[in-house]
């Protein structure tokens, strides 16, 4: 049940996230009638505008690792709680796109310039936003009680850490790519029902690899404490 939750928990939320959006009308003009407007705009708002819905399921990854782990509820409280603050200052700080987008951007921008081909500069530039990204997630796991493989595990524990690593690097890189796909209007205007089904089926196709990976049998051995036999 444990392995359920934490694989479709994650990807619940940030479904649920766009559904939010789309029912709330939710766009620039109303963030700018929230008080948002020096917060949600510029350059990084219109290159990866699905930067929230990292965000979303990255927040809701964090909590179901914290409240699964087999440690104190303090310690798995102050894990989630340290775990999610990381997350929204990677993703909008010090405004929205945060270290997430530039990180990636210079690095894809840089590749492309240095004579990369535009789809490896993408590639390249999710491979950095993902490290961040994937690294936040491991230390809020471990934080909360988790623990390297031991002796006898750790090959299998390298190639499931390298299987989840690679699965946000894809995430990322299909979430960026919102824009190349016909993502215009939003959030210049609210979701309209195709950008809705566009965005929720992006969001599926990226998440679905990462959320799949917590199905597999023995990985809780891995990414939480074993108490003491």
């Amino acid at each position: 049940m444990s392995r359920l939750l934490s694989a479709a928990a994650p990807l619940a939320a940030a479904l649920a996230a766009v559904a939010a959006l789309a029912a709330s009308g939710f766009d620039r003009a109303q963030a700018e009638a929230l008080g948002l407007g020096a917060w949600f705009y510029g350059f990084f708002l219109d290159l990866f505008p699905l930067a929230a819905l990292a965000l979303v399921y990255g927040v809701a990854r964090v909590a179901v690792v914290a409240g699964c782990a087999p440690t104190g509820w303090p310690r798995r409280l102050a894990a989630g709680l340290a775990g999610a603050g990381l997350l929204a200052a990677l993703v909008l700080y010090p405004t929205y796109g945060g270290l997430l987008a530039r990180s990636g951007f210079a690095v894809g921008s840089f590749a492309f310039m240095t004579g990369q081909p535009l789809p490896a500069a993408h590639a390249l530039g999710a491979l950095a936003a993902a490290f961040l990204f994937a690294g936040i997630l491991g230390l809020a796991a471990l934080a909360a009680g988790g623990a390297w493989p031991g002796k006898g595990h750790r090959l299998r524990g390298l190639g499931l850490a390298l299987a989840r690593f690679s699965a946000l690097w894809w995430a990322l890189a299909a979430l960026a790519a919102a824009r190349s796909l016909g993502l215009d209007p939003w959030p210049r205007r609210a979701l309209d029902p195709a950008a809705t089904a566009l965005v929720a089926g992006l969001v599926a196709a990226a998440f679905l690899p990462h959320g799949a990976l917590a199905l597999l049998p023995g990985r809780r051995r891995v990414e939480t404490v074993v108490r003491s036999r």
